[in-house]
């Protein structure tokens, strides 16, 4: 997974967990309920996830616990494991592991759960100009996913450095109603690092992301995608992008 340091390029540590047996234990592991997490709108739990020597701290989010949304089709968890695949299939590493699994109480997703400094978010994070390269890719992101749910407490410094961003579920609406609290890039020119990753997907979209959209929301993320490379500019506040609460 990437890690950005705005000098060098390199790790700013060694992550205490290898993100590869991660992903392989939350794949395959038994589930084990912790416990639900706090002012969550839809059920969501901490899990440990065991696989014989390998275990990990994940979040589960079961297609039961989900409250029906008129604006968004039910399973929620789908949209979280298509954001993690985008963001692999850009090359980016900005969400954590995530994959569906059968637990508990039922069938949902799984993340990796990011062991973070809750005092820090983007609002904080921002402010420190070595965390822009991947606030950039999580805005690009948010772009090319239509992120209508972009607190700022949903971006995560790991205790090794690196950022994640969390709660995908509201995101791959076929209209475009981005809702967010990264702002600072606006009228800023995006990289041509990053619109040569956005532009792989200008051409169609792989199944490992397809497979988790319907076509009309398949055919949207291709859109929007041939939008940035044409017009590679991140945009401006309308004064109606923003989510609530903000953190």
């Amino acid at each position: 997974m990437s890690e950005d340091n705005a000098d060098s390029g390199k790790p700013l540590s060694n992550p205490p967990v290898d993100v590869g047996l991660s992903r392989t234990t939350l794949q395959r592991g038994e589930i084990e309920l912790l416990g639900r997490m706090p002012y969550s709108s839809n059920a969501t739990f901490l899990a440990r996830v065991v696989d014989g020597e390998s275990v990990v701290n994940g979040i589960y989010k079961p297609a039961k616990g989900e409250r029906p949304l008129w604006d968004f089709p039910a399973g929620l968890y789908r949209r979280e494991i298509a954001a993690y695949e985008l963001s692999e299939e850009l090359g980016w590493g900005v969400v954590p592991p995530t994959f569906e699994r059968v637990g508990p109480h039922g069938t949902g997703s799984v993340q990796l759960f990011i062991d973070a400094d809750f005092e820090q978010h983007h609002f904080t994070l921002v402010k420190d100009v070595k965390h822009h390269p991947t606030l950039r890719k999580l805005c690009a992101l948010d772009l090319l996913a239509n992120n209508t749910d972009r607190k700022s407490g949903h971006c995560l410094l790991s205790k090794w450095g690196t950022i994640y961003g969390i709660d995908h579920g509201l995101c791959f609406s076929t209209e475009f109603k981005l809702r967010t609290v990264i702002w600072e890039f606006a009228n800023e020119s995006i990289q041509q690092e990053l619109l040569s990753d956005v532009h792989r997907l200008a051409g169609g979209v792989p199944s490992s992301i397809s497979s988790w959209l319907d076509q009309g929301e398949t055919d949207a993320l291709i859109e929007r995608a041939q939008w940035l490379t044409e017009s590679p500019i991140f945009p401006e506040d309308d004064g109606y992008g923003w989510p609530w609460p903000l953190v």
